[in-house]
């Protein structure tokens, strides 16, 4: 069963709930949902590929450097990966969390500067299962300190409705800590930040924030075995502000968080992934297909990622 608990597994720099703004209703579903496979790129790579990397799996690769604080551009304040960055300096007026109890922080970007950083990749074309989407690569932009997925009827797809999504093809991990600072712009596509198998078998998959055609309700869900069996959770949630989107995977229990905030908990050893996954964010319209669809171009904004892996002692 999903059960609530108290967050003490994560430090206070996580960021915590603001008091004027309320969680609302949390309720617990265990539905079905249409298969989500990630599309290959147009030259007819094997779905048998083993390993995501920069050079295979639905991408178009990038070379740019790492969004560290030893690589940011010159007219760019302090980076808040770095311990030179504040709070004014975020688009989000919150900083990138720098420690967690028991973890070590493995990977910041907060997306300086006007290029993608190396170990990233941009999904191009239609999405399996989804013949009514399509992924663009130019619908992903990094500026003025933010990522952004841009969804609107793009004129090189027949004024079609094309979306953007992404992945962190390079780097692989079992267990560890994700965390997501996003908001959205408007309804109407599926926007998901979630763990994806790097062997690209599918199932698992572990979406720890995944909206649809309302901006006030957002859920987590977990898709085991090949029948696509899931256990999820709502929330109702503005999510035209900004919020801290987490993940905490362990060999023994997922934790979903918001704002430093658990909203769930699996520990159920068969759902829980024991597998290499990798953290992708990307919109997707199910136009014809679920209610998933667009009216007016939206987009999903990220300020940060950070990423934490347990600790060796």
């Amino acid at each position: 069963m999903i059960k609530k608990n108290k967050a003490s597994a994560v430090t206070p720099c996580v960021g915590s709930v603001p008091a004027t703004e309320s969680i609302g209703s949390i309720g617990s579903v265990v539905r079905r949902r249409l298969t989500r496979l990630r599309p290959f790129l147009s030259n007819g790579l094997a779905r048998s590929l083993a390993v995501c990397s920069v050079f295979s799996f639905a991408i178009v690769t990038t070379t740019a450097p790492h969004a560290m604080t030893s690589h940011i551009v010159r007219h760019w304040a302090p980076s808040g990966c770095g311990t030179q960055g504040t709070m004014r300096n975020e688009v989000s007026s919150q900083l990138p969390p720098r420690r967690m109890r028991g973890y070590a922080l493995a990977y910041c970007n907060d997306f300086r500067g006007s290029n993608l950083s190396r170990g990233w990749g941009r999904f191009s074309g239609v999405p399996g299962g989804d013949p009514s989407g399509m992924f663009e690569p130019s619908h992903v932009v990094v500026e003025n300190g933010t990522l952004m997925l841009n969804t609107y009827r793009d004129p090189a797809h027949n004024n079609g409705w094309a979306t953007g999504g992404l992945c962190q093809c390079g780097v692989a991990r079992t267990y560890g800590a994700y965390f997501v600072r996003s908001r959205v712009t408007g309804p109407g596509d599926d926007e998901v930040q979630l763990l994806w198998p790097a062997a690209h078998v599918w199932p698992p998959e572990v979406d720890f924030n995944e909206t649809g055609l309302q901006l006030t309700k957002t859920a987590w869900y977990v898709h085991y075995r090949s029948s696509n069996d899931q256990v999820a959770k709502t929330l109702h949630v503005n999510l035209t502000k900004w919020h801290t989107w987490g993940v905490i995977w362990k060999a023994r229990s997922l934790t979903f968080t918001v704002d430093g905030v658990v909203w769930g908990i699996v520990r159920n050893q068969a759902i829980i992934p024991h597998e290499g996954m990798t953290l992708d964010i990307q919109q997707q319209t199910w136009c014809g297909i679920a209610p998933e669809c667009p009216t007016k171009p939206l987009s999903m904004l990220v300020d940060w990622v950070a990423e934490f892996v347990p600790a060796r002692h």
